[in-house]
């Protein structure tokens, strides 16, 4: 049953962190770590001030963090399997949302090295961090479950890659939380700030994005747009990161424009 609509921002993690202590202490932990607040601040030096790209730093961290919970909330609503529940990796819903917050506080933290392969540096990265994490919030855990939980977040980061095919549904969450953080001009799609082309315009005409569902699909993305040219974003970042992943088939997007009216839907 559907609980309403959800705006995609940073106000979502602080939601959850309301409502849920795990992930509040999950989340507090992370943002107090130096070394991911030194990541995700030299992230954003590369990004914005030496290539003149838009946001990668801790504020788009948060919407992917809070948008996969909320993304995993209307999947367990709709009884979809998890495959890190389903291949015994992780074994309780708290390290489902363990891996999903980790891997969407880190998944960017490569571009502190370079742009170029960013997400096959940031999954290597983030390993110490992520066993430090995983220590914090679960002491009593034996290695090797550790090392699995581990291993399910550097995957999910692996697969933000726009072309790589996601192993697990948790993967796919986040790889589709990261492409769902494009409104008024936060979009996935780098592109040059203060350069006028396809990719700011677009990203500019991205008004607001919000979740819902209905009883065709679990997940419905309602995409509003000022003026059309934002369907770019959704044909070259939604649409190709839907296709690879495991999410192919629950999803819906609603396409509308400025006055408020639906022009497509695409499944």
């Amino acid at each position: 049953m559907c609980e309403g609509k959800t705006l995609v921002s940073k106000s979502i993690i602080e939601k959850w962190k309301k409502a849920d202590a795990f992930v509040a202490r999950l989340v507090d932990y992370l943002e107090s770590d130096e070394e991911v607040a030194a990541l995700l601040e030299m992230s954003n030096i590369n990004a914005v001030q030496r290539l003149g790209y838009n946001d990668h730093g801790p504020v788009h961290a948060r919407i992917v963090a809070g948008t996969s919970l909320e993304i995993l909330s209307m999947l367990t609503r709709s009884s979809v399997e998890l495959s890190s529940l389903k291949h015994g990796t992780a074994r309780s819903l708290d390290e489902v949302k363990f891996i999903l917050v980790a891997a969407s506080y880190l998944h960017d933290i490569g571009n502190s090295i370079h742009r170029e392969y960013h997400e096959a540096t940031g999954s290597l990265l983030a390993k110490d961090i992520v066993d430090r994490a995983l220590r914090y919030t679960f002491p009593e855990m034996e290695t090797r479950r550790r090392v699995f939980l581990r291993q399910e977040v550097l995957s999910a980061i692996f697969s933000t890659e726009m072309n790589t095919k996601p192993l697990t549904v948790e993967a796919s969450i986040v790889k589709l939380a990261d492409g769902l953080d494009m409104s008024e001009g936060r979009a996935r799609l780098p592109y040059k700030l203060g350069k006028i082309d396809m990719h700011s315009l677009s990203a500019l005409n991205v008004k607001r994005v919000e979740l819902t569902c209905s009883e065709q699909v679990p997940i419905v993305v309602e995409v509003y747009m000022g003026d059309m040219a934002g369907f770019f974003q959704v044909e070259r970042v939604l649409l190709p990161k839907l296709e690879s992943s495991k999410l192919k088939g629950m999803v819906r997007i609603d396409i509308f424009d400025g006055s408020g009216r639906k022009v497509a839907s695409l499944t």
